[in-house]
């Protein structure tokens, strides 16, 4: 991707990430299918369970999966053998969408030759479609929003019978917080933990609350026990999930559930953090408007908390961010930078650029630029402007940015972006980094994969001292635009700091 100049034909289906993997929103995964060992109580019926969108889409399948096993599913990677087939979809962006109507084609034809198949629709499409879904389209069985997975026995029973079903409700109380989830297609070593559900951010280009309802925070306790019970089994690193993860905020019942006071997203994150110092931490999302010094300091006291902060900035521009509903202006997101960079000097910040929106001009495109000049993004999730129904947006103003300018846009931002984090990477060039291994290089086993706690995948030659799920300290010596390139510093030195760790 860095090493060649994009042409962008479509500007519709305009994206361009840079690998990302606990940023909300992550490519390499989308249209996953999960296959786990069979239950104990095993009915005879197959499941098939696809994913696309964000990550707490995925961590949301976790939850379904978990429902599901319960019920005496088994799971398959073929979708032509099963008896349910779930997709969980994302309402995001316009080819999301698309890509999800593609597949239920797919899973309808498979139907015709099983007519005894069920196919429901789960996530945000669900509550947004429905009705098209169900009766017009005809192209599922079940229609099940985000917070009515606990319905899923009754709503398989009620297709079991010929019916088509549906739930929907949005929930203010619902987090599913008793539910262990299923690790979908797990390393192992690393896993999502939802904290909360929602979103009471109304920013004008996006479906979320309303596909997703009010935001709700989960209890303290229940998130620090599944992290605990994760570490305890093996993992080492989990990601503290949430559409808005400053606004964590969780205040015990009249009743007395949920003992002590009001917790909040700092405070969550440094009780995660005292489980172990061998558990890494990372989080995803913050928003410029809540992220808070209380936070950046919890980070800078447990070093076991990884230096890396999602901020998406989506313009550079106060009209535009104004126009957009973001709630913060240009100088107060670089104030938020400044902050960063004064408490936490060697995080690394990713973002997301909405490109074209509605009446953005080229002198706000270029305030765009010059504040990635400004951050210097390591990473960064670039789309172009895709109007959404129901969303303020589009009831309020005019996509009227041409393709052709928003193709123009999206090129200048990516190559700026393409700059920024060749830039970032050859400043690790001679450090030694604490990187935990995830497995070995997708293009040789000899070399081992892993992420330093800036979140920048590092690669490095495999030595049998170690394996996956090990901490390990790596020299960099070169990169490429988005890798860094090392070796494991002298082995009886390694595995002294291993020792300590």
């Amino acid at each position: 991707m860095f090493n060649q100049k994009l042409t962008i034909k479509d500007s519709k289906n305009i994206k361009s990430e840079f690998s990302l993997p606990t940023s909300m929103h992550n490519e390499s995964r989308q249209g996953e299918a999960l296959v786990l060992a069979k239950p104990k109580n095993h009915n005879g019926r197959k499941l098939y369970i696809e994913s696309y969108g964000c990550a707490m889409n995925f961590s949301d399948s976790e939850i379904v999966a978990s429902l599901m096993l319960d019920m005496g599913f088994e799971t398959t990677p073929d979708y032509k053998s099963a008896d349910v087939i779930f997709i969980n979809t994302c309402s995001i962006r316009d080819n999301a969408e698309q890509r999800v109507r593609n597949r239920l084609k797919e899973f309808g034809a498979a139907k015709k030759n099983k007519p005894g198949m069920t196919i429901g629709v789960l996530g945000c499409m669900a509550e947004r479609l429905k009705s098209k879904f169900l009766e017009e389209e005809k192209l599922v069985d079940i229609v099940i929003g985000p917070d009515a997975y606990r319905d899923l026995p009754a709503l398989i029973h009620q297709a079991d019978e010929g019916n088509r079903a549906v739930n929907v409700v949005l929930s203010q109380e619902e987090t599913y917080a008793d539910i262990s989830p299923v690790r979908l297609n797990s390393n192992g070593i690393s896993a999502y933990v939802s904290i909360m559900r929602g979103c009471d951010n109304m920013c004008s280009f996006c479906v979320v609350p309303f596909t997703r309802g009010r935001e709700r925070s989960r209890d303290p306790q229940s998130i620090v026990k599944e992290a605990t019970d994760l570490f305890n089994i093996g993992y080492r690193e989990v990601t503290l999930l949430g559409q808005n993860v400053d606004s964590y905020k969780h205040v015990p019942l009249p009743s007395g559930e949920g003992r002590g006071g009001a917790v909040n997203f700092a405070n969550l994150l440094e009780r995660v953090a005292l489980i172990n110092p061998k558990l890494r931490v990372r989080f995803s999302t913050s928003h410029p408007k809540d992220i808070t010094d209380e936070v950046l300091y919890t980070m800078a006291k447990h070093e076991n908390i990884c230096k890396h902060i999602h901020l998406p900035v989506q313009s550079g521009n106060s009209r535009v961010l104004e126009i957009m509903n973001r709630t913060y202006t240009r100088e107060w997101y670089i104030n938020r930078i400044n902050a960063i960079r004064e408490i936490l000097p060697q995080c690394s910040i990713s973002t997301d650029v909405i490109i074209g929106f509605c009446t953005e001009t080229e002198a706000e495109h270029q305030d765009t630029l010059s504040m990635m000049d400004f951050v210097q993004y390591d990473f960064a999730y670039m789309y172009t402007y895709s109007e959404r129904p129901g969303t303020l947006a589009a009831k309020r103003f005019k996509d009227d940015i041409p393709e052709d300018i928003k193709t123009r846009r999206f090129n200048e931002i990516l190559a700026k972006q393409q700059e920024c984090s060749h830039n970032r990477v050859k400043q690790q060039i001679g450090k030694t980094l604490l990187v935990l291994i995830d497995g070995f290089s997708k293009k040789s086993d000899k070399d081992f994969a892993g992420k330093s706690e800036q979140n920048t995948t590092v690669i490095f030659p495999v030595d049998n001292r170690f394996k996956p799920g090990d901490y390990v300290y790596v020299t960099i010596e070169r990169c490429t635009p988005a890798t860094l390139i090392g070796r494991i510093i002298d082995n009886d030195q390694a595995l002294d700091l291993k020792s300590l760790l």
